[in-house]
């Protein structure tokens, strides 16, 4: 399904066709439109994917994450760390607990992921937890974290929202930690919309975040619909963070289809693979995984961070749509006058996001496809590259 774009080849294409389109039908027909069967059905589905005891479908990544560090009882006298290289809600989730993010470099250009290392030179009598980001799909060292984290006493935090069926020695991605949280946005390798999963094999956990989810309430309107419940009580303080019979209805179909879509996003990225690696003025990071990875995105480190804005421009011209993943999280005004982050504080977060480029990458895309985009990255590069009158 595509919608009319400026563009010959957009950034992504979410994969929907008429079986979501079916899905989500039968569900408005059927008059139960909040939390119901279909949440409970999508629940049972992740949680049987990840071979996990428990998966909790909220509203966004976003309150994934925050559930996770409001159940884990972190507050204004803690720090968490972070990375920088990471969409913002990895550290605003921190934010809205009270804590303070402590932001962690990454290992270099060709793995974007966090620094175990400098993870470890950044652990006080503060520090409460660590959240890790698995970039593009690509795991992080876990075995390293999960060792700092025994050693100190600390929960770890995946944010696996790049990672919907990507492995770790084996195990899936986001069940390592002691929470793991996905997101199923428009972009990523499957989606809903908004929404988001939390999941954990903690039972303590889980059912603190499900009651969580939905204002603290022992029961919600499934149950009392059901005659499981007559009322409720309140327990706890909580949020709004309610997925919809629709949205689970979408999840479900697109989880079906998860494994061939990630499939097919390893032989696109083959095909790159082998095209950039003629580049003399392009790093390509990670490279092919050797377990299973989703491949969310496709992202290459320019030689010259001063040429992307004129190469982005240059390709747009060609018809390719580009982005960049990420901005520095640290460098953004709310984390420099609040927490006093600045320039320098992480190197090569700092290089890294000066010269990332994020090039198409979806399952509906041929080779073709690729190779066009591989040929326009070419001519840009030289366009750019070669001074005005010569």
């Amino acid at each position: 399904m595509t919608t009319s774009s400026p563009f010959t080849l957009r950034l992504f294409e979410p994969d929907i066709g008429s079986e979501e389109c079916q899905a989500v039908l039968r569900v408005l027909e059927s008059g139960m439109l909040s939390m119901g069967a279909m949440v409970e059905t999508f629940e049972d589905a992740f949680a049987r994917f990840l071979g996990v005891r428990h998966a909790i479908a909220v509203s966004s990544a976003t309150a994934a994450l925050h559930l996770a560090h409001h159940v884990m009882g972190t507050g204004t006298e803690d720090e968490v760390i972070v990375p920088s290289l990471t969409f913002v809600a990895t550290a605003s989730s921190v934010v809205y607990t009270g804590a303070t993010p402590i932001f962690a470099d990454i290992i270099g250009e060709q793995d974007l992921n966090i620094d175990p290392d400098d993870v470890a030179h950044r652990i006080t009598s503060r520090t409460r937890g660590i959240v890790v980001v698995h970039y593009a799909g690509y795991p992080v060292d876990m075995d390293r974290i999960m060792h700092l984290a025994d050693q100190h006493g600390l929960y770890v935090v995946e944010d696996a929202s790049h990672a919907p069926g990507s492995d770790y020695h084996g195990k899936p991605l986001g069940t390592i930690g002691h929470v793991g949280c996905f997101s199923f946005y428009t972009n990523k390798n499957m989606t809903t919309a908004e929404g988001g999963m939390v999941v954990t094999n903690d039972d303590n956990l889980a059912q603190r975040m499900r009651r969580m989810r939905s204002h603290g309430m022992t029961t919600v309107t499934w149950d009392r619909i059901r005659g499981h419940a007559y009322s409720y009580d309140v327990t706890d303080l909580g949020f709004n963070y309610r997925i919809d019979e629709m949205r689970a209805a979408l999840g479900i179909v697109q989880l079906n289809r998860l494994p061939a879509s990630n499939k097919r996003r390893r032989i696109l990225m083959e095909n790159y693979l082998t095209g950039l690696s003629q580049n003399c003025m392009i790093v390509v990071p990670f490279g092919l995984g050797v377990e299973n990875v989703s491949y969310h995105i496709c992202p290459v480190l320019l030689t010259d961070g001063m040429m992307r804005e004129s190469v982005m421009t240059d390709l747009r011209n060609r018809g390719v749509q580009t982005s960049i993943h990420y901005p520095p999280v640290h460098l953004f005004s709310l984390y420099r006058e609040r927490y006093g982050c600045r320039s320098g504080m992480l190197p090569i977060t700092e290089d890294v996001t000066q010269r990332e480029l994020t090039l198409p990458l979806y399952p509906s895309m041929c080779e073709a496809d690729v190779e066009h985009v591989l040929d326009a990255l070419e001519k840009s590069l030289t366009t750019v590259a070669t001074p005005k009158g010569i």
